[in-house]
């Protein structure tokens, strides 16, 4: 198979990464790269998936750079369901360019997220950590202002306490918050020039801010993305939707898995119940087949996951009539 049309340093990766990643995802093929050709050798059928995964990969790289260890493996998933020809397509779409970087959704549960996100007026993006909520929508948001699609950008988020007690933390309030908003300037920092950031901050253009701040106003032509929400109560939810305004967009996102909230219940959850259904109003479930960190982080969920299922199900009650159970013996 010939390796054209790609720069092949960048394509391989440092010691033919990209090769290490090809032989994890398809066990029975060895591959062997020399100059601009790869070779693959295995059984018929093996080799065969694994060259149509290669030529989705190749056509990816061609179309949007270089690609990560979350492209094989989604790839060669899409060649194993039947998918494969359209994996570059699907997954090559960039949502933001910056310093010659590319965002875009990296498996099809992103791009479903991100589509929706273009279909919708309120998005729900609900999974576990790792798979993109914030970092997507935030890119989604760069791009409505850089088309001049809204005036502003609004990042909030709740301020709540994950075991530590913001009390005793030394310093201002100011101070005691940035912790919190902190992920979100990172990610809007990265997706815009350094020198920029500064300035819309300062004009008010992208605003950063608790959501305690929000009651009271309208949020007209803005994107406005609520981040951890699963550590909204109900009527916190209900306040922060209520903002809506004219010419506006909602991006809500979070973990239901991971709620810091020491009594009341989330209002995450609670809205899920309430407004799913409702026209203009989408939930993205997302799942640790999204995650686009490191492969362990995808394993952790599912194993957190079979163990709350292991607990629920101990925890629920026989409900079986005595008499049945006594008949069956």
């Amino acid at each position: 198979m010939l390796l054209s049309g790609v720069d092949l340093a960048s394509f391989l990766g440092h010691r033919d990464k990209l090769i290490r990643e090809l032989e994890e995802e398809h066990p029975l093929v060895e591959f062997h790269s020399r100059d601009e050709v790869l070779s693959l050798r295995g059984p018929v059928a093996a080799v065969r998936a694994a060259e149509s995964v290669v030529q989705e990969i190749l056509e990816l790289a061609r179309r949007s750079g270089p690609v990560s260890r979350a492209d094989v493996k989604e790839v060669t998933r899409m060649v194993h369901e039947g998918n494969g020809p359209r994996a570059a397509q699907l997954l090559s779409t960039p949502i933001v360019s910056v310093r010659g970087n590319a965002v875009r959704p990296q498996t099809r549960g992103q791009r479903a997220y991100v589509d929706a996100i273009d279909a919708n007026t309120i998005v729900f993006g609900i999974g576990p950590a790792g798979t993109g909520k914030t970092y997507l929508a935030m890119a989604k948001a760069v791009q409505a202002l850089q088309r001049r699609e809204v005036a502003k950008i609004v990042l909030t988020r709740p301020a709540v306490e994950a075991g530590e007690r913001l009390g005793y933390l030394p310093g201002s309030l100011e101070d005691k918050i940035d912790p919190y908003l902190r992920p979100l300037f990172d990610a809007i920092g990265s997706m815009m020039d350094a020198d920029v950031v500064p300035k819309l901050l300062a004009n008010g253009t992208i605003e950063v801010a608790p959501l305690a701040y929000m009651r009271g106003r309208t949020l007209n032509e803005s994107f406005v993305i609520l981040d951890e929400a699963q550590n909204t109560t109900p009527e916190q939810m209900k306040m922060f939707l209520t903002r809506l305004g004219y010419g506006s967009r909602m991006v809500v996102t979070g973990d239901i898995t991971q709620v810091d909230l020491p009594q009341a219940s989330s209002g995450l959850r609670v809205v899920n119940t309430i407004l799913r259904g409702v026209e203009d109003i989408h939930f993205a479930e997302l799942g640790a087949d999204d995650i686009v960190r490191h492969s362990l982080v995808g394993r952790i969920v599912d194993a957190y996951a079979a163990h709350d299922e292991a607990r629920t199900a101990r925890a629920t009650p026989d409900t079986t009539p005595q008499h049945t159970k006594e008949s069956t013996r």
